[in-house]
């Protein structure tokens, strides 16, 4: 079910986006970003963590830490927990060594994976709410932003 599309000509507008989604997330929900390298993954997620109440300025890239966490404060939600799989394959050993498994379990947090790898849905708790956030860049350099659940 797509919750919609919007198009984004500048960096400020792809975390206005993230902000957008944040007013609607719950402790508990897992944010599944999708896009290539570049596309504006974490720029989202800055967004994501500044409309939950956090400081969008300690948002960085975790491609070489794997999981980053973030405090916030608004409706509940205690922590980002911020998770890049690139550098990871689909094994669910390598998932479990990042600890992939308790973190989409932590029912105080807002989980954002980008690079998501099949093999997490066996982790996803069933009562949980995913949401796949589908980043393109146009030919303009604008970004695409299709949410669907």
């Amino acid at each position: 079910m797509s919750l919609g599309t919007l198009t984004c000509a500048r960096p400020d507008d792809t975390a206005a986006a993230g902000r957008q989604l944040a007013a609607r997330l719950v402790p508990g929900d897992v944010v599944l970003l999708v896009g290539d390298l570049a596309a504006g993954k974490t720029t989202f997620v800055r967004g994501l963590v500044a409309g939950l109440g956090g400081d969008p300025g300690e948002v960085d890239s975790p491609t070489f830490v794997l999981v980053k966490s973030y405090p916030v404060t608004a409706r509940g939600v205690a922590v980002v927990h911020h998770v890049d799989l690139y550098r990871l394959g689909d094994r669910l050993g390598d998932l479990r060594e990042v600890g992939l498994e308790e973190l989409l379990s932590d029912p105080r947090a807002v989980v954002a994976v980008e690079w998501p790898k099949d093999a997490i849905a066996a982790w996803i708790p069933p009562d949980t709410r995913a949401l796949r956030v589908r980043i393109e860049v146009g030919p303009d350099d604008a970004r695409r932003i299709t949410v669907s659940s």
